[in-house]
């Protein structure tokens, strides 16, 4: 059997285990979508969102790029944005990073990874440019890889804080929160490193008047 095969062979038995033990799990999928959380992650394969937080396919939107970017001319992100918070009226957004994170490890470098990593990974080397004391103070060259992973998820969630999308949201409907985390490859644990609450000021540069 081939590999791709064999993923349509486990799809098949999926679908049966899960008829057998709920007969209208999927005409209960097919009628509705209610979300509560918009998960932006990213792309790593070792970081399944659902498996990593044992959620039922419905229970969670999730959008993933490299290193879990917010950029604010991403129209794919935005859409997605856009379609979670005033469609589906998620009350949470997400943005997980992970320590080991590849994209992160690779905007530290010099390396030139051509045209287009080298755009999606100038964003991280922003991050790094903002918080370039804190982090050359740090002699490990993991440890260092570590805390800018977490830096870099909070300014993606300062990020989504600073788009009309998201504030319009806070004007209206008082919702969604926005959640800073990190998953560790080694325990698996989810860690907590930033929270935004609905209607939190920022910088008042980046706040709309005229929403």
């Amino acid at each position: 059997m081939k590999s791709y095969e064999k993923l349509l062979s486990v799809n098949k038995k999926w679908a049966g285990d899960k008829l057998n033990t709920d007969p209208e799990f999927f005409k209960k999928l097919v009628n509705v979508q209610t979300p509560e959380f918009l998960w932006i992650g990213c792309s790593d394969s070792r970081v399944p969102p659902n498996e990593i937080t044992q959620t039922q396919p419905g229970e969670i939107f999730i959008h993933r790029n490299i290193a879990n970017l917010v950029v604010n001319t991403d129209v794919n992100l935005l859409s997605v944005l856009d379609y979670a918070v005033n469609h589906l009226k998620v009350k949470h957004v997400i943005v997980c990073g992970h320590y080991g994170c590849g994209g992160v490890k690779a905007s530290m470098s010099q390396n030139d990874f051509k045209l287009v990593l080298n755009m999606w990974l100038r964003n991280i080397k922003d991050v790094y440019r903002l918080h370039k004391t804190e982090l050359d103070n740090i002699a490990d060259e993991e440890q260092r890889s570590n805390r800018l992973v977490e830096l870099n998820v909070q300014e993606q969630v300062m990020n989504l804080a600073k788009t009309s999308i998201i504030q319009r949201a806070w004007k209206n409907n008082n919702y969604p929160y926005l959640h800073g985390w990190v998953y560790d490859l080694h325990d698996g644990i989810i860690k907590p490193v930033s929270e935004i609450k609905a209607g939190d000021h920022i910088d008042r540069l980046y706040e709309f008047d005229d929403l």
